[in-house]
């Protein structure tokens, strides 16, 4: 079982940046392939992005991140980050923090979510 909180939500202004952290417990959270999702109001929740167990080696992001979001983590903290920057209006929702992420972005533990708001 693993346990998922995160933090590093807020409010930030069109083209600004934020980190957010997705902090693990329980046991082997290196064994995981870890992602973030987001939901919009009145939207479906979607994948963002995930990077593998181990290493961390191979990351994937959906398009209209690439290029502007990071995930990365730190096994020896149980964390995964999710660097986000050039922000814009429509990146604002509620980011999740996920645990083993499939190869088909389904995961099997989700953090409680914390909010981003873009302002333009």
């Amino acid at each position: 079982q693993v346990q998922l909180v995160e933090s590093g939500g807020g409010l930030v202004q069109a083209g600004g940046s934020l980190r957010l952290s997705c902090a693990a417990s329980g046991r082997d959270f290196n064994h995981y392939a870890m992602g973030w999702f987001r939901q919009a109001p009145g939207k479906e929740r979607e994948f963002v992005a995930a990077i593998s167990r181990w290493s961390g080696s191979v990351t994937s992001y959906e398009d209209s991140v690439k290029g502007r979001f990071t995930i990365s983590r730190d096994n020896a903290k149980n964390t995964v980050y999710l660097q986000m920057n050039s922000l814009k209006p429509e990146d604002t929702a509620v980011y999740y923090c996920a645990g083993a992420v499939s190869v088909d972005r389904r995961a099997d533990y989700w953090g409680q979510g914390t909010q981003v708001t873009v302002s333009s």
